[in-house]
């Protein structure tokens, strides 16, 4: 029977599938957000070391805030699960089915003891376009992007990440992305086109995505406000080669 799960290993203790870092980051996996991440997700969100960097998050970032991201997270990667295993059954012969989004993206590091801490997350959405300063024409642009099909080569997915600051400058994410992007993103999303909307001065997010191969497109401004200051826009955009 072919596995839609593919390539994702499972962990016999607890069942739960998960994508491995080569070496030298073999023992950071990644995995389905958890039950039970709150905790250590509310003191990452609220380390200024990250969240200047990211737009959305509410600081401080409270506890009914982690469980209704959780919550969110946690039901869209059990959903995508479900239908791969589902999915098993009805074609237990191939082909793999393309899905609209990646299972796994909470990164976690495993200790010598066979436990895990979780480090950050990384994942795939479909492109916001915030590189298109018309309102209307990005809008528009949104709802077309939506209403393809799992699969559709002319999609633009657009990648959102953050990693504990103990662990900025060791190469992690880096992998991370290029192991989500090469191991799933291309094979299991038939992702072809993915952007990365940074706030200007990242500069070492900026380096984790161009060392796996996007180009900096430049800054723009649409008028982007986050928790009251203005931010000014780097795009970087990725195509996969034919």
């Amino acid at each position: 029977m072919t596995s839609q799960l593919h390539p994702l290993e499972i962990n016999p203790q607890t069942g739960e599938p998960f994508l491995r870092l080569a070496a030298p980051h073999q023992n950071i996996i990644i995995t389905p957000p958890r039950q039970g991440d709150q905790f250590v997700t509310i003191q990452h969100i609220n380390d200024p070391a990250i969240y200047r960097w990211i737009e959305n998050p509410p600081i401080p970032y409270l506890p009914e805030h982690a469980d209704s991201w959780i919550q969110s997270v946690k039901e869209e990667s059990d959903v995508t699960l479900e239908y791969l295993r589902k999915s098993a059954e009805e074609f237990p012969d191939g082909p793999l089915q393309f899905v609209d989004t990646c299972p796994v993206r909470h990164i976690r590091e495993v200790k010598e003891d066979g436990t895990d801490v979780l480090l950050g997350d990384v994942n795939f959405r479909r492109s916001p376009f915030e590189e298109v300063l018309d309102e209307v024409e990005r809008k528009q642009m949104q709802e077309d992007n939506a209403k393809k099909q799992a699969g559709d080569p002319t999609i633009v997915y657009a990648i959102g990440d953050w990693l504990a600051a103990s662990h900025h400058g060791r190469g992690i994410m880096t992998a991370a992305i290029g192991l989500l992007m090469t191991a799933w993103g291309i094979p299991r999303m038939g992702v072809r086109h993915v952007v990365a909307h940074t706030f200007a001065g990242n500069i070492g997010s900026n380096r984790v995505f161009e060392k796996n191969g996007f180009v900096n497109r430049g800054l723009f401004d649409n008028g982007k406000i986050a928790r009251g200051e203005k931010k000014i826009m780097t795009l970087l955009e990725w195509k996969h080669e034919q």
